[in-house]
This record gives C-alpha cells, sequence and structure tokens, in this order.
C-alpha cells in the first residue's frame, strides 16, 4: 500500500461534499447577496429565554444534567414532544417518541434501518438535499416521483415502480426546495395507497410551524392512522428555536423506535442530557404560543419583499412558486438556460442562489431550476439582488 493511500471503504469512497455547502463558501464574502442558504433568521433565536432555561437547568438539576442519559432520550420532553402532535387529533405516547441529534441524525438513522444495497426509495422530484445526502450512503435505488404545484402525485405509489419499496421520503409542508405544501387530498390519497402498498411513509416536517398563510392540514401521521399506514414523522426545534441546539425527534410505531434505539445506542449512545433539559424548560410554558407569530410574521414579510422584486424584474418566461410558509421560493426558467451556468455569471455581479439539479435523483434531472431563500437577507439586499438576478435573466432569456 502506497505510504500515503489511505484504506477507505467502498462507502467512504463514494462520498461527496454537498453541493449548498460548498456554495456557501463563496457566499461568505461581504459583497456577496445570498439567497443560497437554507438558515432560519437569527432574528427569531430567543437567545435570553434559552440562556435563561439553561440557567434554571444548572441551579436546579444541574448534576444530572451533566450526566449520560437515556437513549430514548428526557422522558419529559418526550412526552411534551407526543402532546404537542396530539393536538393534531391523533394518540401519541412518550414511549413512541425518539430525540435525536436533529433532524438529519433522524435520516441518517432511517438509512440504517430500511436500505440494503439496491433497496428501492421513493422520493418526490425534486426532494431535500440533505435527506439524498443522509440516504446514498447506503446505495439505494431511487424512484422519482413527479410534482406539480399540488405536490407530489401520489398515484406514482400503486405503480409497478414504486413495487417493493422500502420507504417514500416526503416533506409535505412548505417543502425544501420548492416550497410547496402537499394538498389535503393528495396527503389522504398517498397514506391509503402507501397502506395498501405496505409501503412506509417517512414524513419530514421542518417547516410546518412556519406557517404564514393558508390553512392549516392535518399531518401525514395522523392521516396515516386513520387508515393503517406506517408512518414516521420526524420534527427539530432548528427551526422555532434555534439550529445551534441539534435537537429533533422521530415519532413512529414502538416496533420502529425500539430498533432506532438499538441504531442509535451504536451511535452516540444519546442525545445531550443538557441540551434536552434546557430545551424543556423553554417550551413547557406555553413559550412557543407566544413565539411562534413573531417568527412568522419575520418570514412572511421577507418572503412577501422577495416575490415583489420577482414580479417587478422577472421575464414572463420563468414562473415561481408561491408559499404559504417556510422559507424558499422555487423558480423554473426557460428550458435552455442552465442555473448551474448561470450561477457563475450571477456570483460574479455578488448574488448567489441553489442551482436546482442537486435536488433531483438521477434520470429526473431539470437544470433550469433554482432556489431562493429569502430567510437571513435584509429588505434592501433582497430587492438589490433580486433586480440583479432579474437583468441576468433577461440577458440569456
Amino acid at each position: 500500500m502506497d505510504s500515503l493511500s489511505v484504506p477507505f471503504s467502498r462507502r467512504a469512497q463514494q462520498l461527496s461534499g454537498s453541493a449548498i455547502r460548498e456554495i456557501l463558501k463563496v457566499t461568505v464574502r461581504p459583497e456577496i447577496i445570498s439567497f443560497a442558504g437554507g438558515l432560519p433568521t437569527p432574528a427569531g433565536f430567543p437567545v435570553a429565554e434559552i440562556q435563561q432555561a439553561f440557567d434554571k437547568v444548572f441551579a436546579e438539576q444541574g448534576r444530572v444534567a451533566l450526566q449520560y442519559g437515556p437513549t430514548e432520550g428526557y422522558t419529559p420532553l418526550r412526552q411534551w414532544v407526543a402532546d404537542e402532535l396530539g393536538k393534531d387529533g391523533v394518540a401519541i405516547s412518550a414511549d413512541e417518541v425518539l430525540i435525536v441529534n436533529g433532524s438529519q441524525q433522524a435520516l441518517d438513522m432511517l438509512g440504517k434501518l430500511f436500505i440494503d444495497e439496491g433497496s428501492k426509495v421513493l422520493v418526490e422530484s425534486p426532494s431535500y438535499l440533505g435527506a439524498l445526502q443522509a440516504f446514498s450512503v447506503y446505495e439505494p435505488e431511487y424512484v422519482a416521483v413527479p410534482t406539480d404545484e399540488h405536490g407530489l402525485l401520489p398515484e406514482m405509489i400503486s405503480g409497478p415502480q414504486a413495487a417493493g419499496a422500502r420507504f417514500i421520503y416526503a416533506l409535505p409542508n412548505f417543502q425544501n426546495p420548492t416550497g410547496l405544501t402537499l394538498s389535503l387530498e393528495r396527503r389522504q390519497e398517498l397514506v391509503e395507497r402507501c397502506a395498501a402498498a405496505g409501503i412506509p411513509v417517512v414524513e419530514d416536517d421542518p417547516y410546518g410551524e412556519l406557517r404564514y398563510a393558508g390553512k392549516a392540514l392535518p399531518s401525514l401521521l395522523k392521516l396515516g392512522r386513520d387508515v393503517g399506514a406506517s408512518v414516521i414523522r420526524l420534527g427539530t426545534f432548528s427551526k422555532v428555536l434555534a439550529p445551534g441546539l441539534r435537537l429533533g425527534y422521530i415519532v413512529a410505531d414502538r416496533r420502529v423506535i425500539d430498533k432506532l434505539v438499538q441504531i442509535k445506542q451504536a451511535a452516540d449512545l444519546h442525545t445531550s442530557t443538557l441540551t434536552q433539559m434546557a430545551v424543556y424548560e423553554t417550551v413547557s410554558t406555553g413559550f412557543l404560543d407566544q413565539h411562534l407569530p413573531t417568527v412568522r410574521d419575520i418570514y412572511q414579510q421577507q418572503c412577501q419583499y422577495m416575490l415583489d422584486a420577482m414580479d417587478e424584474h422577472f421575464p414572463s418566461t420563468a414562473q415561481w412558486t408561491r408559499p404559504e410558509g417556510g422559507m424558499f421560493i422555487w423558480v423554473t426558467l426557460p428550458a435552455h438556460i442552465d442555473a448551474t451556468e448561470l450561477l457563475q455569471t450571477a456570483i460574479e455581479h455578488h448574488v448567489a442562489f441553489v442551482p436546482g439539479a442537486p435536488f433531483f435523483v438521477e434520470g429526473s434531472v431539470q437544470k433550469n431550476t433554482l432556489r431562493l431563500s429569502f430567510a437571513t437577507v435584509p429588505e434592501a439586499k433582497i430587492r438589490e439582488g433580486i433586480a440583479t438576478l432579474g437583468k441576468l435573466l433577461k440577458a440569456v432569456n
């Protein structure tokens, strides 16, 4: 063996970096107006309240908080999650909740749980890049489920391409990257078809609490339990409190949770006891009921700034989504425009975005698409950056 070579596994050799993370390396330059990152706005971080919660935990239960804890998670926090989701009309016990280090860990654990090499996995087209990265480590065979303005098309679930799938991965609320919301009719059809086909549904809902327009819809977990579908729901505190806490959860049938506990034990034993206790102190007082309306107002305003600027500056040949919540707008350009090539020109003009191609699995890539995030950019910069991008689009139109 060469003295400089390292015997990486075949799996490790196949890993590649995140396209978004590579773009973000450019966006740290102060002159760049970045619509690339999917970061929550720091204006919505309740710094004082979280600090007070940590102080209280240290003062009252410091030695417990600094000790190892159960793999399943801090029981009061698990019960809080169960009670909150129960408001949707579905009975959940704390034993059906597993606390994890953010939703990204949940995705990796589900990959370990379900995917063998060549296993069929259904994903929306386009889908969340972080999920594709997590699942791809386990070498699945992806099947792209087409989408339109109402979300994914459930009829695909009953087709021969879907037969034998290990699960379908879906983000029903303000999807990343499109910002789309799955309609009630399609939610019902999706869980019914998955129940009939014996295909579990992985419902990832990081943005559901960020609705600022339209009517809230029942979760896939609720609808699935009504018809006997197996739904595994992922949630996170990253968007409602702060991502630096690295705290998320999985809700599923006990048989699934028990196996996931074994997987987590092999990975990291348990999620930070201190962080779980502090988050519980923060949310158990009803704080989110006071906090979230302010956060939603921020996102609604930011989104409207961007939509207004796009209406003014983008060519009529471009199309884009108008989200009712979340952090993203999805743009579809004329077929001859490659958004990855456009990005290079945009960066030269001090504007960045994420090309759409990385959000698609093989065979479904649409290069004439891009994702814009409005969450962290001030109004003046949104208007300036969109005006610049509009000029560039008109030049290649």
